[in-house]
């Protein structure tokens, strides 16, 4: 049984339709990529997945672990094991990030049926999964991305991931304006917590992430629909030749 299956998405805002027909199957340990150009709906497949309201699925089902999800509010979502790393992550003044964390872990575990940790269990835990992203104490004592570079809003990002131990996670454009030292630590990061258990979905524009984090599979998503998957190579012939000649491949098949 697959991890996650999509079958035959449709999802609007408004009255514009943006997934027209998506079919996607994803099992334990793996590692997806999703690629395509700006505005064919690559975030709007992650919202979806994740929940964000502001899209309509119009016809189709997504059965994760067996259950279907689309009827599932956010958080529920988040306990059943599903993370979404944001492209723009939001600042939470006011709200430190050991606080976040410890709050949503224990709201996870509660979830499960399982006792809340401890203030030492949950210190213990936050100073080994900080290692994974090399983040500073002094980082994780301050309030929620606020005042934070993007490199230091993607680590901590990719540290709440760590703390959350999703079974699937899904990372939108978690490159997008990282030097090369911050893009190869939350690359370290991902790959540190991938296992035979999880699988994660990399949303992507460029291959250099790829250098880093190398997918199973690549899909080529372009106008609302997956129209050509491949190994990590293909990724490696999008950089090269950009998305044009899909279209005109695809133009030449009707």
């Amino acid at each position: 049984m697959s991890l996650l299956s999509i079958r035959n998405l449709h999802a609007s805002i408004g009255d514009k339709e943006i997934l027209k027909g998506i079919n996607l199957e994803i099992n334990k340990g793996e590692v997806h990529s999703i690629m395509g150009p700006n505005g064919n709906g690559k975030s709007t497949l992650a919202g979806v997945i994740a929940g964000n309201p502001k899209y309509t699925v119009t016809d189709g089902e997504v059965i994760f672990n067996g259950k279907n999800i689309l009827d599932m509010p956010v958080d529920q979502r988040a306990s059943e094991g599903i993370f979404l790393g944001f492209q723009y992550p939001v600042e939470i003044p006011g709200v430190s990030i050991s606080n976040f964390m410890r709050t949503a872990v224990n709201e996870q575990r509660k979830y499960r049926g399982l006792d809340p940790l401890g203030a030492s269990e949950f210190l213990k835990l936050m100073e080994e999964k900080k290692k994974v992203v090399e983040m500073t104490a002094k980082l994780a004592n301050r309030s929620v991305n606020e005042g934070f570079s993007g490199g230091e809003k993607k680590k901590n990002e990719i540290f709440q991931m760590a703390m959350l131990d999703p079974t699937l996670a899904i990372l939108d454009e978690t490159d997008s304006g990282l030097d090369i030292d911050a893009l190869r630590i939350v690359a370290t990061g991902v790959n540190k917590l991938r296992t035979s258990e999880n699988a994660t979905v990399v949303i992507t524009h460029y291959q250099r992430l790829l250098d880093y984090i190398v997918p199973d599979f690549v899909h080529v998503l372009y106008e609302g629909r997956i129209v050509k998957t491949g190994p990590k190579e293909l990724a490696l012939v999008l950089e090269e030749k950009g998305y044009d000649w899909i279209r005109e491949e695809l133009e030449g098949n009707k």
